[in-house]
């Protein structure tokens, strides 16, 4: 049995949705499909039988230097006999994923749609002579899921150069085609949920000129950061990046069941197959722990066939997440960050500890957790033995190898982190570096290569024992004296010039006794929601009267 321990009240420890309904309801997709299909695939990553081993097997045309004339020659194979939308959209559903983002064209500018802008296209060039994005979309809205295309701003077909870093920039004699393409897009395919944007440099106004078409025609969708120039509703993060903390905002990680590449590679190995499963999924729960959505790729070969690895890989994810429902789909990040063993996840008032190693002396340790604890049981329901203690739970699992454990609580969950200080009435307490907590993000200045971490938030986090005022001094280098800034505690914000938030007093702030409060400092209207504080703090100090 577990001991119950009576808390001081701490604060809010899930993680919330975007404040814009298009991005929050994006948010709550959580965990979707990519697809790579295109001509590509035909070659699956060979030229005359020899592996191209550089590069993306979806980039090949670049990587084996072949002029459009030579590549072009594989739309005679591209027969798409293989490709099966509901079985792909009923794999998704296995997968427990809820949506679908589909090559409309990557960089070769072969379109893999009806387009009127170009014969460069699947129904004109290939025997196939549909349109796959239509084929899925339908089957889409037909099985309940979210339906969503890339679209490549790098276009060889449409003369961009190769680039080995595909940051090529936008020629205005470009523009009207990508506005033709993308209206297109936008307007034959019925409901979109996500426009996921790639490479090149677009300046700010193509940026938001690309974007402006996407709001107009689908004003539910949301946009990803490769639009690039900060524009996007979402950050999309480096290929298979995780985030070494909670990021702040909505954000995503792309990823692929092979790293090397996201289009079909006929020669690429297919072994592991437990590994692979096993680090996928631990994947998808440290993304979804910190707060991401989670964009797992298949890469069909060019008939339009599943890869049978790539299936199978998918249903064993679909089946652990089977095994623990809620304990991801549906769940939301907390802010305990990363732990020793593993992450935490939270669904309404259940907690789950999910276990990627196996603790230290039998037990997974918990600091920090504000909220009673009611039971402790693992994935089969069996009561395991915890206790709690200034705000640490700890939980016996000896020698059993557990992958998850879920906590019920009495409430919602309420967290007290380690680093709060005790304020007591007459004293001034003060808080070193290591116990200012930061907030991070990714902005962008124009392109893949300039994605830069930001800081986005600096918090304290303080428990007064009485009831009374506190005041505010911080320490530290502002990039703009005039920059404003935002200082919050509790329902009270005050917004100062970086000038005298470095020099005066702030506050006073009503607080109660025996209440964890965050003090947290942030940008008052930021250019774009991941724009840098510009502030470093080396201090804080806080005095209660």
């Amino acid at each position: 049995m577990g001991k119950k321990y009576a808390v001081t009240n701490g604060i809010s420890g899930g993680v919330d949705l975007d404040k814009k309904p298009v991005t929050a309801n994006w948010q709550r997709l959580q965990y979707g499909m990519f697809i790579h299909w295109g001509l590509y695939s035909v070659y699956g990553g060979e030229v005359n039988g020899e592996p191209v081993r550089e590069g993306y097997s979806e980039q090949i045309q670049m990587w084996a230097g072949m002029a459009e004339a030579e590549y072009v020659q594989a739309a005679a194979e591209f027969t798409g006999e293989g490709f099966d939308p509901d079985a792909i959209c009923r794999l998704a559903l296995d997968a427990g994923m809820r949506y679908i983002v589909i090559t409309s064209k990557h960089h070769d500018g072969f379109a893999m749609f009806d387009t009127a802008t170009t014969d460069y296209n699947v129904v004109k060039q290939t025997p196939f002579g549909r349109d796959p994005l239509k084929m899925l979309a339908e089957a889409c809205e037909r099985h309940g899921l979210g339906f969503g295309v890339y679209f490549s701003l790098v276009d060889w077909h449409l003369g961009h150069d190769f680039d080995l870093n595909n940051n090529n920039p936008i020629p205005v004699s470009m523009e009207p085609a990508i506005e033709a393409q993308l209206t297109e897009l936008m307007t034959n395919y019925g409901p979109i949920v996500e426009v996921w944007f790639d490479m090149s440099s677009p300046t700010p106004g193509q940026s938001a000129k690309f974007a402006g078409i996407v709001r107009k025609y689908q004003p539910h969708a949301a946009i990803n950061s490769r639009i690039w120039n900060n524009t996007g509703d979402f950050r999309t993060l480096g290929d298979n990046q995780i985030p070494a903390q909670t990021l702040e905002g909505p954000w995503q990680t792309p990823a692929s069941i092979y790293r090397e590449t996201w289009g079909y590679r006929k020669w690429q190995a297919r072994e592991g197959f437990e590994g692979k499963v096993r680090d996928l999924i631990k994947g998808l729960v440290s993304v979804r722990a910190r707060g991401g959505n989670y964009l797992l790729n298949i890469g069909p070969r060019g008939d339009g066939s599943v890869v049978p690895f790539e299936r199978e890989v998918l249903e064993a994810v679909g089946d652990w997440l089977k095994q623990y429902p809620d304990s991801v789909i549906g769940a939301t990040a907390t802010r305990f960050g990363g732990q020793p063993w593993g992450e935490v996840t939270v669904n309404g008032r259940d907690l789950y500890l999910h276990l990627f190693s196996k603790p230290e002396n039998g037990q997974v340790v918990l600091p920090g957790l504000g909220s009673t604890v009611a039971e402790v049981t693992d994935g089969d329901g069996n009561t395991l033995d915890w206790v709690m203690s200034n705000c640490v739970l700890t939980v016996d699992v000896f020698e059993q190898q557990l992958d998850v454990i879920k906590v019920r609580l009495e409430s919602d969950l309420t967290i007290v982190p380690e680093q709060t200080l005790k304020l007591a009435a007459g004293d001034e307490v003060h808080a070193e570096i290591t116990q200012i907590e930061s907030g991070y993000g990714f902005a962008d200045r124009g392109n893949y290569n300039t994605l830069t971490e930001t800081t986005l938030r600096h918090s304290v986090f303080f428990l007064p024992e009485e009831s009374g005022e506190v005041l505010v001094r911080l320490t530290g280098t502002s990039t703009d004296s005039e920059r404003r800034y935002k200082v919050t505690v509790a329902d009270r914000a005050v917004v100062v010039s970086a000038g005298d938030l470095l020099r005066e007093p702030i506050g006073p702030f009503a607080v109660t006794a025996d209440h964890v409060y965050e003090l947290s400092v942030v940008l008052d209207e930021p250019a774009f929601a991941e724009a840098d504080l510009g502030l470093e703090v080396t201090g804080v100090s806080l005095s209660l009267s």
